[in-house]
């Protein structure tokens, strides 16, 4: 029986498929550049979390948008350029969005979870994986995204290649 871990940061990579697999796969990273000493952080997460595991760097490819609402868009677009042949193994959204005294907190955390939930049930796509801090202030955000409770970046890199390999 396979450990559980709280901390998905703290997981073990004997766990996960041989390497040899995973130099094979590809995978997509869409990261928000809004709150960039959080997301930049969460995306040196996850690329250390897909290499350190076996995929190639030549074979993860990033693209940066403005904001997290964004995100969506980018990772349908990474869909449907490989709709008929599939181009990545996984994709992986990063991005933070931060408690404010508006409604804008709500409205852009109901969109990109209604936007990524509709992209994983589209058939023949790959899995997205919901990379996504929501918090309600900034150190909560900064002990998520390399602090005191881990990276969710390597969370979702460990999920995207576990979500890959099913």
């Amino acid at each position: 029986m396979a450990t559980q871990y709280q901390n998905l940061s703290d997981y073990d990579p004997d766990l996960l498929p041989p390497k040899d697999i995973l130099e094979q796969q590809r995978y997509a990273i869409a990261v928000a550049d809004w709150n960039p000493q959080v997301t930049y952080a969460l995306l040196q997460g996850a690329i250390e979390g897909l290499t350190s595991n076996g995929v190639l760097n030549r074979n993860i490819e990033v693209v940066h948008v403005p904001g997290t609402f964004e995100l969506t868009f980018a990772a349908k677009k990474f869909m449907c350029d490989n709709m008929e042949e599939k181009k990545y193994d996984a994709i992986i959204v990063l991005g933070c969005v931060v408690q404010g005294e508006t409604p804008h907190f709500k409205y852009v955390c109901q969109g990109i979870t209604q936007g990524i939930t509709a992209l994983n049930l589209i058939q023949n796509g790959c899995p997205v994986i919901y990379g996504i801090l929501t918090t309600d202030n900034m150190q909560q955000a900064l002990e998520r995204s390399g602090g005191i409770h881990g990276n969710k970046g390597v969370e979702a890199a460990v999920t995207a290649i576990k979500m890959a390999n099913l």
